[in-house]
């Protein structure tokens, strides 16, 4: 028999497997999450799929149809929005406490995590797009470096859901802005080298902002509902 621990563990890896792929949008908005399904896909009991997928619908990744059981929380345009405008509140305020407090352990995680996500999107490019998974790892790990000195782990604890949250829908979408991303990227790396907060914040508002209209303006996915 499993020990308690490791029936845990094995439900841990089920939630954070399911959770990524509702991110990378394996499992699509708005689908019906069939108990029986998901027991063969994800190797779990339907009664640790249960306290699973409540705990998802908390984080916001699903939604409990009563007794019709659970489905993929949807996303709206006006969803994108308010998730943006929160991850924008939460991420300039990390970023303007990050920028005071960093050291030079800081500013390297910093180029570190930078340097990786550079290499990756000059792949995406190219043309190559086959390593989703790792380009959008790179993005939130240069970004959660960003702010990583701020000095709340409150704080690093409710940006990192609300990134996903985010990530999901460009996701989606499929929003990539090519060189535009790029170019803002190396604009935050530079003001947090140079612990120019104000510019930062500035750079990160006309990122994220620019982002959501690029992605309602040109999404030709239906699954983003108006």
């Amino acid at each position: 028999m499993l020990e308690r621990s490791d029936t845990q563990t094995i439900g841990e890896t089920a939630y954070r497997q399911i959770r990524t792929d509702i991110v990378f949008g394996k499992l699509a908005p708005g689908i019906k999450l069939k108990l029986e399904r998901l027991r063969a896909d994800y190797g779990v009991s339907v009664g640790t799929l249960r306290e699973l997928l409540s705990r998802l619908v908390s984080d916001g990744f699903v939604v409990a149809e009563g007794q019709r059981g659970f489905e993929v929380a949807p996303v709206t345009a006006q969803g994108l929005r308010e998730i943006a405008e929160l991850r924008l509140l939460l991420e300039q305020h990390a970023l303007t406490q990050s920028f005071r407090f960093g050291d030079m352990e800081w500013e390297g995680r910093i180029v570190a995590a930078h340097h990786k996500l550079e290499r990756m999107e000059r792949k995406v490019q190219s043309g190559e797009t086959s390593d989703e998974e790792t380009w959008k790892r790179y993005d939130f790990e240069f970004h959660h470096a960003l702010i990583s000195a701020c000095g709340s782990e409150t704080l690093l604890a409710s940006h990192a859901p609300v990134f996903d949250k985010y990530l999901r829908y460009l996701i989606v979408a499929g929003t990539y802005r090519g060189e535009v991303t790029e170019r803002e990227h190396r604009a935050l790396l530079k003001s947090a080298l140079d612990r120019d907060a104000k510019a930062a914040c500035e750079t990160l508002r006309i990122h994220i902002e620019g982002c959501v209209e690029f992605t309602l303006k040109t999404t030709t996915s239906q699954i983003i509902q108006t």
